[in-house]
């Protein structure tokens, strides 16, 4: 069995970049897909990027115990893991990765205290500011309620066993890499 890899940090920090540049590495690592109250951005697939389900659909997989994880994030929509994929990736011996919000976290730190916690840190808490801003798919106030909570999420960096600065993508996707293969 491996050991879950769970991987967070504040909204356009690259955690999205740097895992799909692992998996293009290595297509042997299995990433977790997410289920998501909010709809889709331009040229996301469900089933693929998320899992895009009613509030109802949501309300169904937290009472059946479907969700490893759950949370309301940015104080808007509820985001996920669905258990069962997890639970079946790691029995099969894949290196398993989450990527979730600081609230998931610890969650799953209560449910699966044996995971490897990396937390993906900016380079300045501007260039944070500056790639947010740079990817255009928020308004002005969902921009501030995101980078409260990366104010939040930056303070908990402590609650994790292990920091990867983003600043050089080839750099971080390499020691992302050692991290997961680590964890085999």
């Amino acid at each position: 069995m491996s050991r879950l890899v769970v991987l967070a940090g504040p909204t356009a920090v690259g955690k999205g970049t740097l895992l799909r540049a692992v998996v293009d590495r290595d297509p042997n690592v299995w990433v977790s897909v997410s289920a998501t109250t909010r709809s889709a951005r331009p040229g996301e697939r469900n089933g693929h990027d998320y899992h895009f389900v009613s509030d109802t659909e949501f309300d169904d997989l937290v009472s059946s115990d479907g969700l490893l994880e759950w949370a309301t994030v940015h104080g808007k929509h509820r985001y996920g893991t669905p258990r069962g994929p997890v639970e079946q990736a790691l029995a099969a011996g894949k290196p398993a990765v989450l990527e979730i919000d600081l609230d998931g976290v610890r969650q799953v730190k209560k449910t699966m205290p044996d995971a490897l916690f990396v937390f993906v840190m900016p380079p300045s808490w501007d260039e944070l500011v500056t790639r947010l801003e740079g990817r255009g798919t928020e308004d002005a106030s969902e921009r501030e309620r995101r980078l409260a909570t990366a104010r939040e999420e930056l303070a908990a960096v402590d609650e994790f066993d292990v920091t990867v600065v983003n600043d050089d993508l080839d750099t971080a996707v390499e020691e992302l890499e050692r991290i997961i293969a680590g964890a085999r």
